[in-house]
């Protein structure tokens, strides 16, 4: 079977490509160095810039393709509204027509359980309870780009909304974390958020299943993750006690806190190149509410369910007793 990934010079791409490398994969991205370095390990890589139609020469240069996994994005709480765009919708929309051309019989999208985020308790979320408002533009583009990949019923699409993906060679949710550890006291609010956070080995097995289900599930959309609600205090003490970095608290009501962010966040959007804010409201929500989601469909529709809990997932992480950082 041979398989397209994309984003595979990312974090989740680069070990969904590794884990699919006996099946024919073809991993692509931007970074050439990073390709390079895939090419070493085996792996046919080829340089594509989603943001732009795919030219001919480069579909032949890939041929047929039995299916496509979508990993690239722009991810990240702060960015500009045009960035987004381009990479999560425009992109996805450049790659559907791709995978059209390429033959694909199955399409995977990897979204994000961002979509669900408000500003209040929510547990057992499923699948069809979106929030009425989009937290920020990453959320409301990778759910406008979910809306494009449910249309193309001729690639058998399927959408996974994975939760805080982490592990090694994350340079995402723990790095976030550690970094404002060491410079600062990390806010505490009471009552606590808490979240089920997934570790990239079973998102890596999210994907593997979507790819080899029957093609009867289709226009599906699956809630992943580890399954196990998370009190975010507790992610952070172990992740820091992983690292020997002295964890500080600081105990902080959260309006007044939120009230603060909110006026960074619109001082920020004034200043030349929008620089991200010391803290976004998106980060203090996370903190301060819980968000857990319901895994029930992806159980009974793809024989899925999460085998890596917090604790091997942190062991995994730090095996190597540090974290690596980028691809490889």
């Amino acid at each position: 079977m041979a398989v397209l990934v994309t984003g595979a010079t990312g974090f989740l791409g680069a070990h969904l490509a590794l884990a699919l490398c006996d099946q024919g994969v073809i991993a692509t991205g931007r970074d050439r160095a990073k390709l390079a370095r895939l090419k070493a390990l085996g792996l046919r890589s080829v340089a594509l810039d989603l943001a732009h139609p795919v030219p001919a020469a480069d579909r032949d240069r890939i041929g047929a393709v039995d299916a496509v996994v979508h990993c690239a994005a722009l991810s990240s709480p702060w960015g500009r509204d045009a960035a987004f765009e381009t990479a999560n919708v425009t992109a996805t929309k450049n790659l559907l027509h791709l995978s059209r051309a390429l033959r694909a019989r199955r399409f995977v999208f990897v979204s994000t359980a961002s979509v669900y985020f408000q500003f209040c308790d929510q547990d057992g979320l499923g699948e069809a309870q979106t929030a009425p408002k989009f937290v920020n533009a990453y959320a409301r583009t990778k759910y406008a780009a979910e809306r494009e990949v449910l249309k193309f019923n001729d690639l058998h699409p399927i959408v996974l909304r994975p939760r805080g993906i982490y592990g090694a060679g994350d340079t995402a949710l723990l790095p976030r974390l550690m970094r404002v550890a060491r410079s600062r006291a990390v806010p505490r609010f009471s009552p606590a958020g808490a979240t089920d956070i997934t570790h990239v080995d079973d998102v890596v097995s999210a994907c593997q299943r979507a790819i080899a289900a029957d093609p009867v599930v289709s226009g599906e959309v699956f809630n992943i993750s580890g399954g196990q609600g998370v009190a975010l205090p507790d992610i952070v003490a172990a992740a820091c006690a992983q690292c020997d970095v002295p964890l500080r608290w600081r105990d902080l009501p959260f309006g007044p806190a939120l009230a603060a962010v909110r006026v960074m966040e619109r001082m920020a959007k004034t200043l030349p190149g929008q620089p991200e804010p010391p803290a976004t409201a998106y980060a203090l929500g996370i903190l301060r509410y819980r968000q857990t989601m319901s895994l029930a469909h992806a159980q009974t529709a793809l024989g899925w369910q999460p085998q890596v809990n917090f604790e091997e997932g942190l062991r995994r992480t730090f095996a190597n007793g540090a974290m690596r950082q980028g691809v490889l």
